[in-house]
């Protein structure tokens, strides 16, 4: 599969440089020259099939010759291995559990399909890699836990300190070995800004062989297109219109499921959920695109004010407010909105959703408003609700179960180092980081 920046169509690469890279030199995020389209027949076979088989069948399409049938098993068994289940709650009305993988978040799925993929590509290599992470909650202890113990790579983890929640945080800061997290002293927007300046970095870069896991990465993103066919897959109904309801924060996870319309799938709309950060919902009603510093909410993995995918969807659609607008509905939600959507879910079908989800529910809920009609609505829930037990209790007068790996997490010490949000200060941990650890 040949990638092509978003910055300049003809720097063209390999899918194998384009995940090494993270990102093109020019600053540019990586899309499939040409994105294929799946044969009639795997629509009409899918419901027999596992979400494994649906994930090999897809990738094989995409990377073509580039990953032999036998390694691309051993990647997606390996990697790829939790349950997909797809919850109906009434008629026409379905969630796709997304957090059934390690670290209970949807980021499971590219960030361990990205660090199988990434090892198979380097596996020859004698080079160390450092792979730069800035999380808004939960992308930073899915990579972590992919590419935990793998030789060779170093993992650092940028999140803005005081606004991820208790358990987050535990998980981002508890591990060791090759996986280091930067407490970062301002937003989320600030730690991706730190890692975008990284790779533009000339000097930096001839020193430290620098990846990027956040879903910039194209082998963040082919996955999370993975469990839109899989939820497809086990409908029963399929003569009803879909609808997917997407919690949108930095965009990847609607991109994944555009990029799997694009493939063929039967989608009539997808509906991107935004919190209080409603720089996307702004540009479909405006036309412009303004990022903006981001606000702390509750449903703290989506506060994003500069969505890094956002480059990637226009390029999809050649730049058109009016293609996207055609497949995107997109509203945002307040954090008071946020918790009504949470106790509706649990009054009126029992179903204990976490903040993320519940964003999901209330846009859902608004398009059905205005756009009423008989669909299949299937609902992203993203995150464990035990995850923000502190929220998600008070608001349902419950106690949310809490997994055993999450408990366990909870009894370990807290393990961060804080710098400011300063370029300089960053440039200057990374030349120490890579002196220590031998990287240089």
């Amino acid at each position: 599969m040949q990638l092509y920046s978003t910055n300049d169509r003809n720097n063209i690469v390999s899918f194998s440089e384009a995940v090494v890279k993270g990102i093109a030199d020019d600053g540019g995020l990586f899309l499939p020259v040409s994105i294929p389209t799946l044969p009639k027949s795997f629509f009409k076979e899918m419901e027999s099939l596992s979400f494994q088989d649906i994930a090999h069948i897809i990738s094989k399409e995409l990377l073509k010759d580039e990953i032999s049938d036998n390694d691309l098993n051993k990647i997606i068994s390996g990697s790829l291995d939790f349950p997909v289940p797809l919850v109906k709650l009434d008629q026409g009305l379905n969630i796709l559990e997304l957090f059934h993988g390690p670290t209970l978040a949807f980021k499971d799925f590219g960030a361990r399909f990205m660090a199988a993929m990434l090892s198979h590509i380097t596996r020859d290599s004698k080079e160390n890699t450092v792979i730069l992470v800035a999380t808004s909650g939960d992308t930073g202890s899915a990579v972590a836990n992919g590419f935990y113990g793998i030789e060779g790579i170093q993992v650092v983890l940028l999140y803005p300190s005081g606004k991820v929640s208790h358990i987050q945080e535990q998980q981002l800061t508890t591990l060791d070995k090759n996986v280091t997290a930067l407490e970062i002293k301002g937003t989320f927007d600030d730690c991706q800004r730190l890692v975008k300046q990284a790779f533009a970095d000339n000097e930096i870069k001839s020193a430290i062989k620098l990846s990027s896991a956040n879903s910039i990465n194209i082998a963040r993103l082919l996955p999370q297109s993975f469990y839109y066919h899989y939820a497809y897959a086990q409908l029963k109904d399929k003569s009803k219109p879909v609808i997917f309801s997407v919690p949108s924060g930095n965009l990847g996870n609607l991109t994944g499921g555009l990029l799997a319309k694009e493939m063929g799938l039967p989608v009539h709309k997808f509906i991107a959920a935004v919190n209080a950060n409603d720089i996307l919902p702004q540009y479909l009603h405006t036309g412009k695109f303004v990022p903006k510093p981001s606000v702390q909410t509750i449903s703290n993995a989506m506060d994003v004010g500069n969505p890094s995918n956002f480059a990637r969807i226009v390029s999809m659609y050649d730049n058109s407010r009016e293609r996207i607008d055609g497949v995107v509905f997109s509203r945002s939600y307040s954090n008071l909105q946020t918790e009504a959507s949470i106790k509706e879910l649990f009054t009126k079908y029992d179903y204990v959703a976490d903040p993320h989800g519940a964003v999901g529910y209330a846009a859902l809920k608004d398009y059905l408003s205005e756009f009423p009609g008989n669909y299949n609505s299937i609902i992203l829930e993203t995150a464990h609700p035990a995850k923000f037990s502190d929220i998600v209790e008070k608001i349902i007068g419950k106690e949310v179960n809490m997994p055993d790996r999450l408990a366990q997490c909870m009894k370990k010490d807290k393990r961060s180092i804080k710098i400011s949000s300063d370029f300089e200060d960053f440039k200057s941990f990374l030349a120490t980081f890579a002196a220590d650890k031998n990287i240089i």
